[in-house]
Order: C-alpha cells, then sequence, then structure tokens
C-alpha cells in the first residue's frame, strides 16, 4: 500500500461510512481495484481508518454527544427512570442498541477477517444485503415518529439489527437506520441513532483492533499510511453526513437500494467469472 492508496481509502471510507452503501464493500472494491493484498495489515487498516469517520461524527454531533454524555453521568436522575432527561434516555438507549453488536463483534471476529479474505464475495454480500434492507424499510414502514417517543424496546431492536452489519455483513448505517425506520421512525430520527449509536461501536472496533497494529513489526512504515487514511476520512465523512441528514429529509431510500443491487449484481458476476 502506498500513501495515494491510503488517501484514496479515506476518500472512499469517508463518502460511505454514513450513506447507506456499505462503507465495507466499498472499501473491499477499492481494494481489489487497487490491487492491495487482502491481508492483516489492510484489515486493520480498514478497521482503523473507520476512526477517522469517528471524527466526523464528534465534530458534526459535538453539542448533541456532550449533553447525552453530562445527562447519562448524572446518576440521579436515575431515581426517577420516568424523569429522565430526553439526553438521558437517549443516551441509555444508545447504550442498550450497543451491547449487541459489542459482544457479536467479539465472537465473530476470526470469522469476519476469513470473509474479508475474499473481498468481492464479502462486497457483494453486503451491497445484496443493503438493497433488501433498505427497500423492505421504505416500502413498509410509517415512518411517522422521532427520536422522542423513542422505548428501549426500540433500542433494542434497532442493536440487535446491527448484528447483521457484523456478519455475515451488511452496510452499518444502512442496516441501523432501516431498523429505525421498521420501527416507525422517520428518515432523518433513524438516521440520527444510527450515527450516533455508531460511536461507542467504532470506537471499540478501533481501539481493539489498534492492539494488534502496535504489535506490528513494521508499525514505523505502516502508521503514515494510517495517518493519511485517517485524515482524509474525518474530512470527507464530515460532508457526507451533514449532505445526507438533508437528503433524507426529501427523499427515499430507494436510490441507494438501486446503487447496492447493481453494484452487487456486477460484483458477483466478477466473483463467478474469475473465480
Amino acid at each position: 500500500m502506498t500513501l495515494l492508496h491510503a488517501f484514496l481509502l479515506g476518500i472512499v471510507q469517508g463518502l460511505t461510512e454514513f450513506i447507506p452503501v456499505s462503507s465495507t464493500a466499498h472499501l473491499l472494491i477499492a481494494q481489489r481495484i487497487l490491487n492491495i493484498p487482502a491481508d492483516d495489515a489492510m484489515f486493520s487498516f480498514l478497521v482503523i481508518v473507520q476512526l477517522g469517520t469517528l471524527v466526523s461524527l464528534f465534530a458534526f454531533y459535538w453539542k448533541d454527544l456532550l449533553n447525552i454524555a453530562k445527562a447519562v453521568l448524572d446518576l440521579r436522575g436515575l431515581r426517577d427512570l420516568g424523569g429522565l432527561k430526553p439526553e438521558a434516555k437517549l443516551g441509555w438507549y444508545i447504550i442498550i442498541a450497543t451491547i449487541p453488536a459489542l459482544l457479536a463483534g467479539y465472537l465473530l471476529k476470526d470469522a469476519v477477517e476469513v470473509l474479508f479474505r475474499q473481498p468481492m464475495l464479502q462486497a457483494s454480500i453486503r451491497l445484496f444485503a443493503a438493497a433488501v434492507l433498505l427497500t423492505l424499510a421504505e416500502y413498509f414502514s410509517k415512518k411517522s415518529r422521532d427520536l422522542n417517543s423513542m422505548t428501549w424496546l426500540d433500542a433494542l431492536v434497532v442493536g440487535l439489527m446491527q448484528i447483521i452489519a457484523v456478519f455475515p455483513g451488511a452496510s452499518r448505517s444502512g442496516t441501523t437506520i432501516s431498523a429505525g425506520m421498521f420501527r416507525g421512525f422517520d428518515r432523518p430520527s433513524a438516521a440520527r441513532f444510527s450515527f450516533l449509536m455508531s460511536v461507542p461501536v467504532m470506537l471499540a472496533a478501533g481501539g481493539y483492533e489498534m492492539l494488534d497494529v502496535l504489535k506490528m513489526p513494521n508499525l514505523g512504515e505502516f502508521l503514515p499510511l494510517l495517518a493519511v487514511g485517517f485524515v482524509t476520512a474525518a474530512v470527507v465523512g464530515w460532508f457526507a453526513i451533514k449532505w445526507l441528514i438533508g437528503y433524507l429529509s426529501k427523499n427515499s431510500l430507494y436510490v441507494f437500494a438501486a446503487y447496492c443491487a447493481v453494484i452487487g449484481v456486477i460484483l458477483l458476476t466478477v466473483q463467478v467469472i474469475y473465480a
């Protein structure tokens, strides 16, 4: 991998982490196009570059995240659960939704790494899954609720659906946005909860993978690549969030579903022909 490769992968990560078309699938496609080996170093790069888009989230939602953190840490509110501030409730719902994904990520880590060694197959699986979920969510959901009406059951359902994004694979944002819409939330509310709940998951995944990176024998050569990918993903990711929130307030998810289906068919065809 070169610095140019890292820069290009950072752009792909920033553009597709929040737009529901599977950032992982697009990173795997880019990896194949750029002819980068599917080894442990590449897997580590793909996981850690996501921390760049985590910075995008912090930059875009810093007021929300700060208020949520303050409200959750104010343990006095726990004496009266029914009287919790909206920010505190949202914080606890994020925690509830995060637990299934953390458990799945830890238990299925080895299986996921094996799939990453078959990038075109993994990418096609993720894209097809995203296409199906987005279409069903758009067609069947009522899209009539906002986050003020969220309950612990809503959070748990969204959290359980997020397991699909870990294994066998789907767009993380697509899965969680769809799950929120299945529970009746409108698109912007489902997207906002999806993005906020991704913070602890992405932080845990990146931090865990960083432990392996620190053990790499060629760490000095690898760090500049991580830095370029990280910064690029952070800058591009901020603009992607801003665009998507505005888009979802007026438009459906069908265009993303169609895109995922078309690219998935192309990748599966390539996989069959060149397998």
